[in-house]
């Protein structure tokens, strides 16, 4: 059997069971089977599907464009959009993934819809009539037996495409009808709601595998039998009636806030990174890459995260980003002297790496946006330190290994100047970079005053002479060769022409930058507008480009330009599938975790387990988040963590005395999610790489977690000091965090890899990650010699007040019950308003309390104040009150930190000296 029959019958895992160098075709069949559908019939069924994933990204460009608004047709609400969006989604699910991969799959496909039937009866007890529920089960099973072809879609399948669409769009159609019955479904309701539930499961099991059907069924599971639940979990259960309208029939389930953001916003991104990757830019990033990077020991491999950062900025896929570069960077790597495992586990842990990347995350940031309350821009803002030092971090493991194994770079095919004349370049390009930036800042910030509401008219007009400025200057240099992985380069491309070639692909990126973080545009709007500058290029740059290097073939160019232009429309769609399934089938979880409250009971299993103990709590919390995000794409892995584990570290921490911002919870478990991504044994983007480089699969996965220790030290770090997500700094402080905590992790990444100047000895190796936990988090010793709270008496509440300055803030410990009345202890952080005594200062805060002998009890706390946003509530007691006090600067902390470093530093540079 050959290599491609091996992929198509065992998935990804069994085809990277030894055997690598797959080729081209087979590695589309690896994205394809497990992001865009890996089925595309020829003839008319064919152009139906792709015609179906062209008129889905029509649509969405519609409905994110201001025409709907400007020509008074085609409004829809976010209800309704959501309907339109899963309709396609599901159709298409099932017009391009066949039943089954394994027979484990297809084992999964006839159980669960068993087992969901037997819970939908099991909770039909008021009466409803069920007798038509298992013949749906029956149904359906059936036609997962029956099997489908990869070259055809049998009439069984086509019925489920069209069952599921209809389901979806039962939301818009009857939408009237349904707002004045919330709470109470009818028969139609029922029948709508259990086909379409079970219909979207098992598109989840045909997109993205049978992680995310088996744990949403387990949370259906969890929903119904809520009694037979063990103590600390149980809950009442709920009805079929309860499900069928919480879960399809309002906006609490499957038509809830992740679906949402799919709708508005994830679309858009990845339909924006389809046609950017169509117009040529994914290989224009990666030769760019070698091109800077290549000459380097370990080049490659340095290369190879360089590439993969930038093309995680626009990817929302861990396994497309270890495809689309490794296929050229991991034979290249392996080349210049790394193992396979190692060329494999290097690009896994910068393709995943690209999910934690601003601006898009893999879609979590949107996310993030309705989840925490942030604009976009404060999220994007948190999330980017961390990322860029993960990175740098990352180059410089890479560079560690190629000093292990004293590998060598690849030979230049030009030579460079001198060192001082490289350095002047450099130089003035950032200059010039420096210059440019200012120009377009205060130039736009001029144009939009001068011409009101024909400055967009103005901007794009300005644009378009950029672009074909741009444009001239790549018709000068030789158009750039997409790689053949099977024979890659034995040479580097010259960095200066290579630049230059593809410059006109940044402005589409500069223009969706320019939206979000500067004009402030929501995040749709703003890739709208990004997408619609990149049809402009996609439609003209090879006539162009043709017209200025006198090209005879002009008229076949706007030909290509145009099937450029749909093909990027309809791989943008395809793209979607599995995001809009994941969604969807997410909001099944999201909607089950609101309805039976399992967050409260899974706050209180992880206190049980860690006995209380802070750093046990994060460590829990950080294993159940990889649990959790086995086998998940991004977007489903964020949605299903934060659901379940944010509010267990906002609830055990505060109670523990660490008051955490809400963001830095949200990240924390959104890297320990997408770490799934790496560890075995499911880490898919690890038997992707496998696939690529031939290596052993689980060795590969293991060798890109420890490459990524790093990345999972990052979420301890930021949640102890969350200066790393920028919190409460400014830009001074802001590039000083920045310089510090990249030395850091430059030391914690030497301390991992057993080598800094030389090889490690196991002390250094202990004292590297002293000092790098000192630099990190100098707050830390310091707390330890002078403590940073001054503990109070309860009666001392109002000169507590008068301590400290008018918004400054100061702590209660108090005791209280939680919303269910249990007992509760926890640590609330009270800003202080403005006024001459403590009294008036606490009551501007919305503090209302009485004093009776020793006792202080919470009175009452005012609607929307600072009290209430901490968490104070009537009835709670004060048992102590916590004032700021004076402490040293943390940063003398640096001064030991750094005699150690120094220490190090010699005894490693004699070592160096005296052996060869």
């Amino acid at each position: 059997m050959d290599q491609k029959k091996q992929l198509e019958a065992a998935g990804v895992e069994n085809a990277a069971a030894g055997h690598g160098n797959l080729k081209q075709s087979d590695l589309d069949e690896l994205i394809a089977s497990s992001d865009t559908g890996a089925r595309t019939p020829a003839g008319p069924v064919g152009k139906l599907i792709l015609a179906v994933a062209l008129a889905w990204s029509l649509f969405q460009l519609w409905i994110a464009s201001p025409l709907p608004y400007t020509l008074g047709i085609g409004i829809l609400n976010d209800t309704q959009a959501r309907a339109f969006h899963l309709a396609f989604a599901l159709f298409l699910t099932y017009a391009a993934y066949p039943a089954a991969r394994t027979r484990f799959e297809l084992l999964i496909g006839v159980t669960v819809p068993t087992v969901v039937v037997a819970l939908f009866m099991y909770g039909a007890k008021d009466g409803t009539s069920i007798w038509w529920i298992p013949l749906v089960g029956l149904l359906l099973v059936g036609a997962i037996l029956l099997g489908s072809p990869k070259n055809r879609v049998p009439s069984w399948e086509w019925a489920m495409a069209l069952l599921g669409a209809s389901a979806a769009m039962y939301t818009y159609v009857f939408y009237e009808g349904i707002s004045q019955r919330v709470g109470a479904p009818v028969s139609q309701d029922y029948v709508v709601a259990v086909i379409g539930m079970l219909l979207l499961l098992e598109a989840a099991r045909r997109s993205l595998g049978p992680a995310l059907m088996l744990v949403a069924t387990a949370f259906l599971v969890y929903t119904f039998l809520g009694p037979l639940m063990p103590a600390i979990i149980s809950h009442k259960g709920n009805a079929l009636s309860e499900v069928v309208n919480h879960q399809w029939i309002t906006t609490e389930g499957v038509f809830g806030i992740a679906l949402g953001v799919s709708t508005s916003f994830v679309f858009l991104f990845v339909l924006f990174g389809s046609l950017l990757d169509k117009a040529g830019a994914g290989n224009y990033f990666i030769q760019v890459a070698f091109s800077l990077m290549g000459h380097m020991r370990g080049g490659p491999a340095k290369a190879a995260v360089v590439s993969s950062a930038m093309t995680g900025l626009i990817s929302g896929s861990s396994i497309a980003n270890v495809v689309t570069t490794g296929t050229f960077t991991i034979p290249l790597m392996r080349k210049v002297g790394f193992s396979a495992e190692k060329a494999g586990a290097i690009e896994v842990a910068s393709s995943v790496n690209g999910q934690i990347m601003p601006p898009v995350m893999g879609a979590a940031a949107f996310l993030m946006v309705e989840y925490v309350g942030l604009s976009y821009f404060e999220v994007v803002k948190h999330a980017f330190l961390p990322a860029v030092i993960s990175y740098i971090a990352l180059v410089y493991i890479v560079h560690l290994e190629a000093m292990k194994s004293e590998l060598q770079a690849l030979p230049r095919s030009y030579v460079p100047g001198p060192w001082l004349q490289r350095l002047a370049g450099v130089s003035v390009a950032v200059i010039a970079m420096c210059l440019l930036s200012f120009a377009v800042y205060y130039g736009m910030g001029w144009i939009r005053p001068a011409f009101g509401d024909n400055a967009g008219v103005v901007v794009f007009a300005l644009l378009i002479l950029v672009y074909l400025g741009l444009m001239v200057v790549a018709s000068r240099e030789q158009p750039l060769q997409l790689d053949d992985p099977e024979s890659p380069a034995t040479t580097l491309p010259v960095p200066g022409p290579t630049i230059r070639s593809g410059l006109h692909y940044i402005l589409p990126v500069v223009v969706l930058v320019w939206s979000l973080m500067v004009d402030r545009l929501s995040p749709g709007l703003s890739a709208f507008w990004a997408s619609a500058f990149m049809v402009f290029i996609l439609v003209t740059q090879r006539p162009v480009m043709a017209l200025l290097r006198g090209e005879a073939d002009f008229a076949a160019k706007i030909i290509e330009g145009f099937t450029d232009l749909l093909e990027g429309l309809v791989s943008g769609a395809r793209n979607m599938i599995g995001i809009g399934i994941a969604t969807a089938t997410a909001g099944i979880i999201v909607g089950a975790v609101s309805q039976t409250g399992v967050g409260s009971a899974l706050a209180d299993v992880v206190e049980v387990l860690s006995g209380g103990n802070l750093m046990a709590i994060l460590m829990l919390t950080a294993v159940l988040s990889l649990i959790l995000g086995m086998g998940l794409p991004t977007t489903a892995n964020y949605i299903v963590v934060s659901a379940l584990l944010a509010p267990v570290i906002v609830t055990l921490g505060q109670q523990n005395g660490l008051i955490v911002p809400l963001i830095a919870v949200h990240l924390f478990v959104f890297y320990f999610g997408i770490m799934a991504d790496v560890t075995p044994p499911v880490g898919l983007a690890s038997f992707a790489a496998a696939a690529v480089s031939g290596g052993d699969p689980v060795k590969t996965g293991m060798v890109a977690f420890f490459y990524s220790l790093r990345t999972a030290a990052l979420p301890f770090l930021f949640i102890f000091n969350t200066e790393l997500l920028l919190i409460d700094v400014n830009w001074i402080q802001g590039v000083f965090v920045f310089v510090v905590a990249t030395a850091a992790m430059l030391l914690f990444a030497a301390a991992t890899q057993g080598w800094f100047l030389t090889r490690n000895r196991w002390y250094e190796t202990l004292l590297l990650l002293l000092v790098a936990f000192s630099l990190f988090r100098p707050g830390f010793w310091m707390d330890r010699l002078v403590p940073p709270f001054e503990q109070l008496a309860p009666i001392a509440i109002e000169q507590a007040a008068m301590k400290v300055q008018p918004g400054d803030s100061i702590r209660l410990n108090v005791d209280g019950l939680d919303q269910l009345g249990d007992p509760i202890s926890f640590v609330g952080v009270l800003p202080i308003g403005a006024g001459e005594s403590g009294a008036q200062r606490l009551s501007a805060s919305g503090m209302q309390y009485i004093v009776d002998g020793e006792k202080v009890t919470i009175d009452n706390v005012g609607y929307d104040s600072a009290a209430q946003a901490a968490g104070f509530d009537w009835d709670q007691v004060v048992t102590a009150v916590l004032v700021p006090a004076r402490q040293p600067s943390k940063y003398w902390m640096f001064i030991p930190a750094l005699l150690v470093l120094g220490g190090i530093v010699s005894l490693q540079r004699r070592r160096t000296i005296i052996l060869p």
